[in-house]
């Protein structure tokens, strides 16, 4: 017999629990007395160690696996719940779903066609240019001619990489894109990656280093209003250059604030969003690199700490509670960080002659939100520092890494 969910308090679901994002958003909810259910793909995954939710659901939460467990679970709650899907696939498959789905759970989501808009590489690039955004100069290849065709139009460095990261993506390389040079490097970094993804994208390289990317997280109500926003930047990142946040700070930039704010409110969005600018020195200049759509980012955590409850704020306007106080970024000068990955990059760039331990030492001061760490709740970052040190005596995923 299936197991009942009688709480009086609508449940929060988590949806891909197997993730950072999805570690954060179970941590932050369950930090406001949220009952958390989640769904994980992974049942050994080591954010699965974790204590604060009231169940681990295991389902193929990237495939039609999701929306048969949520139409499963849907009759077992006492309240229509609150889903937080954590990857874009998941929201692409919610948002697919959402008639059937409405039934069970509250869905804060934009309409389907803006979420193919945004969420879509090449119709991002598109829908930039047409609302006079600034983003870099953009080919999307579907095939070996395209890719030859980009090779000689395209301005070098460049940057390859999937229009959506896929599991075989994922298998391969730990890197979100690969950084190119030329012509000839372009087609070989091609052939290479081409069977792991369906669609590839090359996009002009902005010159710039980790702390020259800038975030901004923000969350529009049901009727397209805004509720909160919050700026950060990157201090570092792994892998380098091409890689995932592993070091950020929050930020002041009230001019990108507004024009990240404007791509969301331009095509009349609804719920959690994330955009990702660059600035280019050359030009004086920001570009908008992508947008992260309907779930929350590894930086949910650091909008948390910084004083901003943007995925409770989510939670009361879904259940009809009252919005709390705290949507207002002050600039305190939070941190986030990822330690495994940041003490990676800092070796990285001590090699190299361009941090000092004392240096690395200083970025770590002050109040931080941490991706995977938790006095409270320490088996996931327990079991993530396991999962490297079996890594390291690897060959296999050894090999798989240098390719990065």
């Amino acid at each position: 017999m299936q197991q009942s969910y009688s709480k009086e308090q609508p449940y929060a679901i988590v949806v891909g629990l197997d993730t950072m994002q999805g570690i954060q958003a179970a941590r932050i909810l369950a930090g406001h007395n949220i009952p958390v259910i989640a769904i994980a793909g992974n049942p050994k995954h080591h954010c699965c160690r974790t204590r604060v939710c009231d169940d681990i659901l295991f389902a193929d939460a990237a495939g039609e696996g999701l929306i048969e467990a949520l139409i499963s679970l849907g009759p077992r709650l006492k309240q229509k719940a609150v889903l937080y899907p954590c990857q874009d696939v998941c929201v692409a498959l919610i948002s697919q779903s959402r008639e059937i789905l409405s039934e069970w759970y509250h869905i804060i989501l934009a309409d389907v066609d803006v979420i193919k808009i945004l969420m879509g590489k090449e119709s991002f690039y598109n829908y930039a240019l047409e609302n006079g955004f600034l983003v870099p100069k953009t080919f999307v290849l579907h095939s070996r001619e395209d890719a030859e065709r980009a090779s000689r139009e395209i301005d070098y460095p460049c940057v390859i990489k999937p229009t959506l990261r896929s599991a075989r993506w994922d298998e391969e390389t730990t890197s979100k894109g690969f950084k190119v040079t030329g012509a000839e490097e372009l087609l070989h970094i091609y052939g290479q990656v081409a069977p792991w993804t369906d669609t590839l994208i090359v996009q002009y390289w902005i010159e710039g280093s980790d702390a020259d990317l800038y975030s901004c997280n923000c969350y529009f109500d049901r009727e397209g209003k805004l509720v909160a926003s919050f700026m950060a930047k990157k201090i570092r990142q792994w892998p380098p250059q091409a890689g995932s946040s592993c070091l950020g700070e929050e930020c002041r930039n009230d001019a990108l604030l507004s024009e990240s704010i404007r791509i969301f409110d331009a095509i009349g969005y609804r719920g959690l969003g994330y955009v990702e600018s660059k600035y280019d020195a050359r030009t004086g200049k920001y570009y908008f690199i992508e947008a992260n759509l309907g779930r929350p980012t590894g930086r949910s955590a650091i909008a948390e700490a910084g004083g901003v409850d943007m995925l409770y704020a989510m939670y009361c306007n879904a259940t009809g509670l009252p919005l709390p106080t705290n949507l207002v970024q002050r600039y305190r000068g939070v941190k986030w960080l990822d330690f495994r990955h940041d003490l990676q990059a800092a070796i990285y760039y001590w090699r190299k002659g361009e941090l000092s331990v004392l240096e690395w030492w200083r970025s770590w001061q002050g109040p931080k939100a941490h991706a995977y760490f938790s006095w409270s709740d320490p088996m996931p970052f327990l079991w993530d520092f396991w999962h490297a040190v079996q890594v390291m005596v690897s060959r296999q995923e050894r090999n798989r890494r240098q390719r990065n």
